[in-house]
């Protein structure tokens, strides 16, 4: 039941459809050139969504946001419509195909590297906003309006602050565009010039602190210094451990990640320790705790990623669906009977918590199996497809029968 332990479920959502009743109407067998003149004519500015086949929230947009009366009222009303799909697959459709060349121009011209990525072009054809990622109906609606607004629109914005970088009014409303549009530089840029424009007593108040932390890119950056020498005023606003987490994470990008891209056999216990005298005002020891499975997953050694699971585990709430995911990955690459034994008490764990889910159910079942335990594996797995949807009820089918076999599922 692989599909069941993936935590994005939008990848079980239906396949995408232009067409969407009520909702969004999308314009069919134009050209851009077409779509442009179209715009023009009725001075509304453009839509595009750029999505691929494979993005789970691609779909859910597609399904669940777009179809929806409000949201096809407001962007019928203000825009006309379009879907290019980025990627190709065999499956395509003659007017999918006719836009190959306009999707590739789109990728280069417009920078677009997530999915999904919404264009907003104005009546004459020029870009003027951009929003990442989906969102609930009325959310998206409120982001779209921002790319009919020029004193919200993100490519407007990011013109303004070119001619003048130094204004700290133009910096904070091209801060939220650039959030919303995925655009990392361009929002450190616009938090380096706040920071640098406020005086320090108005850093600490509360509309500014987060932006304190976030903006915080090195060890020697000046945001890191103001957080290390103020730590007590930015945990009495945002909570304790606020300012340490803010250090932590920086150092972690700035000295771990790259020690550990160049080389997969560093000792991240010495790494530590080396931080610890060299940065003494961070502790980094939960920072250390949540990495370590994810660097021993890198790794394939399996007792190693036993040992850290159960050390965050130990020092962390995990959510059942993150607890199911560890025990399954031990499940499908472990032999080790300790490995089996703690990946049995994290998919137990993940069922107290998460109500015997199929798909939790199926783990323990299978981890059961494969210590030995043949007889409470088959009365769990029966308990797995009585609880499970018809789409998944034959893949588990499947397994109870090897199991009755006495044949591997693993």
């Amino acid at each position: 039941m692989k599909t069941k332990k993936l935590i994005i479920l939008f990848l079980l959502a239906p396949l995408l459809s232009f067409a969407q009743g009520s909702g969004i109407k999308f314009e069919h067998g134009l050209s851009w050139n077409q779509i442009k003149e179209k715009a023009k004519k009725e001075n509304k500015h453009i839509f595009v969504d750029c999505f691929t086949t494979w993005c789970g929230p691609c779909k859910y947009m597609a399904n669940t946001v777009f179809p929806q009366p409000k949201v096809g009222e407001f962007f019928n009303s203000n825009f006309i419509n379009a879907k290019i799909q980025m990627d190709q697959t065999k499956d395509d459709s003659e007017d999918i195909k006719a836009w190959y060349a306009e999707a590739s121009r789109f990728e280069k011209d417009y920078n677009v590297r997530a999915y999904p990525t919404f264009l907003i072009f104005d009546p004459n054809g020029n870009l003027v906003h951009r929003i990442v990622g989906g969102g609930e109906a009325d959310q998206f609606i409120t982001r779209a309006k921002e790319g009919l607004d020029p004193a919200t629109q993100y490519h407007t914005l990011l013109s303004k602050f070119d001619a003048k970088p130094d204004d700290i009014e133009i910096a904070r409303k091209l801060a939220v565009a650039a959030e919303n549009a995925y655009d990392q530089e361009t929002l450190k840029r616009t938090q380096a010039v706040i920071i640098n424009a406020l005086p320090e007593q108005e850093l600490f108040q509360k509309e500014n602190v987060q932006l304190l932390l976030t903006s915080a890119t090195s060890s020697d950056s000046r945001s890191y210094q103001l957080i290390k020498n103020n730590i007590d005023k930015i945990d009495a606003t945002l909570g304790k451990g606020s300012a340490n987490n803010a250090m932590a994470t920086v150092l972690m990008s700035e000295f771990v990640l790259p020690l550990v891209k160049n080389d997969q056999n560093i000792n991240l216990d010495d790494v530590q320790q080396q931080l610890s005298k060299s940065h003494p005002e961070v502790d980094m020891t939960s920072m250390f705790v949540r990495f370590k499975p994810q660097f021993y997953f890198s790794k394939k050694d399996w007792p190693a990623f036993k040992d850290a699971v159960n050390a965050y585990i130990n020092t962390s709430k995990v959510a059942p669906n993150q607890l199911n995911s560890f025990a399954w990955t031990i499940f499908e690459n472990c032999e080790d009977k300790a490995c089996i034994e703690s990946a049995l008490a994290w998919s137990k764990k993940s069922l107290e918590e998460g109500n015997e889910d199929a798909a939790y159910l199926d783990t323990y079942a299978n981890l059961l199996y494969k210590k030995g335990n043949k007889s409470e594996a088959i009365t769990t797995q029966e308990k797995a497809i009585a609880a499970a949807d018809e789409d998944s009820k034959a893949e588990l089918q499947a397994n109870l029968d090897k199991m009755r076999k006495g044949e591997p599922t693993w």
